[in-house]
């Protein structure tokens, strides 16, 4: 069978990504007190939310203790052992999350001890030759902003520009890449849509201000930045959906299909107007958009398969590599450079992990040839890690976690992206 060699630009980067509340442990936020009142309940539903065999695979969901972060990964003490990894992968990026509750506990009161050991982060990444990619907020809030309202808040843009700009002052000298906000269309999706994550509000019209809220954040932090520094590259992170109509005949299907593009893929960009220096793709999902009395009464995306299949994740969501590609395309008018933020999927067994790398890469591939400026590309995630209201049983990372003893163990699948990235090429038959 004939191979193929496709090389990627020169500078492309390379990386993993990770979030400071998943990893680090030992956090203190809205969403570890959320986690402490809600984990009773969360192993509870797991017999109803997951299918037999998930729950065949990963009884742990029925541990209440699985909701709990606590130590996480302990990546808090260990970043210089999970950076020695990262760098051992041929990696030249890395993302992070700097946790806004370390640095700000109190209200215009910021830890100096805090800031300093995030400088030591920063410089542990650049020592090993890797790009630093920063993410301002993770959906984490320090718990004095929560009691104010949290995103809700019409104080919050005021408060994250103030923290933020502390932030960027400090490791202006370290880092050139900050994204502000993390998917804020999941949180508004997940918190105020469906009303599964905190504060678990269904409110259609809480969700329509939360996008406001969020973009003026957005805009009034990316000033700030470019005041501190020109030369900074300021974006958001911005999960896309690749959707399709259920029937592509129905007026319906394909009228609800653009109104959840809209809303799901184009609103947020559009609110930060011209406030975006690059662009970013995270991919995972490729929906069939159906309108039916049960999604309107439930709203649910996502329905998971009542077989594992090989072309689904642990968690039941559809294996699609083609989308990032469409989605890719999608962003070319706009003329910016993209990062690919987060591409990943659970997968315990490391079946699907190598396979899944290499097709995602080949579309993505095919769209740099077609002319769209993909820069960068980094997997979620580096580690296992604690995946919200979901715990721990989910596992993402290149790198496998025994939570019991923090051993780390480099999967196979993560050598087959290293030799990608060492060699800046991908190989397919």
């Amino acid at each position: 069978m004939t191979k193929e060699t496709l090389k990627f630009p020169k500078g492309f980067l390379w990386g993993a990504a990770t979030s400071a509340y998943q990893v680090e442990g030992g956090n203190k936020n809205d969403w570890s007190e959320w986690e402490k009142k809600n984990a009773e309940r969360l192993a509870k539903e797991a017999k109803m939310k997951w299918a037999k065999w998930q729950q065949k695979k990963f009884p742990e969901m029925f541990d209440p203790k699985n909701y709990i972060s606590g130590r996480a990964c302990d990546h808090y003490n260990r970043y210089e052992e999970d950076f020695d990894i990262a760098k051992s992968l041929g990696l030249n990026a890395f993302r992070i999350s700097i946790e806004w509750s370390r640095i700000e506990p109190e209200e215009g009161k910021f830890d100096e001890k805090e800031i300093e050991r995030y400088r030591k982060v920063l410089e542990a990444i650049r020592v090993r030759g890797m790009e630093p990619f920063v993410t301002l907020w993770h959906w984490t809030n320090p718990i004095w902003l929560a009691q104010m309202g949290g995103i809700e808040c019409k104080k919050f843009p005021y408060y994250f520009t103030r923290y933020s700009s502390r932030i960027v002052e400090e490791y202006n000298d370290l880092v050139s890449f900050w994204i502000t906000l993390n998917e804020p269309t999941s949180i508004i999706g997940a918190s105020y849509l469906v009303g599964q994550w905190l504060p678990q509000k269904r409110s259609i019209s809480t969700g329509l201000k939360i996008y406001k809220i969020l973009s003026e954040a957005h805009r009034e932090t990316y000033d700030a930045i470019h005041k501190i520094s020109k030369s900074a590259q300021v974006g958001f992170s911005n999960i896309l959906r690749y959707q399709e109509p259920h029937d592509k005949k129905s007026l319906l299907d394909r009228l609800a299909t653009k109104i959840s593009i809209y809303f799901t893929n184009k609103k947020f960009l559009g609110l930060t107007g011209n406030k975006n220096d690059f662009l970013s793709v995270q991919f995972y999902f490729h929906d069939l958009v159906k309108i039916s009395l049960r999604f309107i009464r439930k709203r649910t995306f996502i329905e998971v398969p009542k077989k594992e299949d090989e072309s689904t994740t642990d968690l039941g969501w559809e294996i699609y590599p083609e989308g990032i590609y469409h989605l890719l395309i999608s962003q070319k008018k706009f003329g910016l450079p993209i990062y690919i933020l987060e591409n990943g999927l659970a997968d315990a067994e490391d079946k699907k992990r190598g396979k899944f790398i290499k097709d995602h890469l080949y579309w993505i591939h095919k769209a740099i040839q077609e002319g769209v400026g993909v820069r960068g590309y980094f997997h979620w995630s580096l580690l296992d890690n604690f995946e919200w209201d979901k715990g721990f049983w989910p596992r993402f990372g290149l790198v496998e976690m025994n939570y019991k003893t923090m051993e780390r163990k480099i999967r196979s699948s993560a050598w087959e992206y290293a030799k990608i990235c060492k060699e800046n090429k991908l190989v397919v038959e």
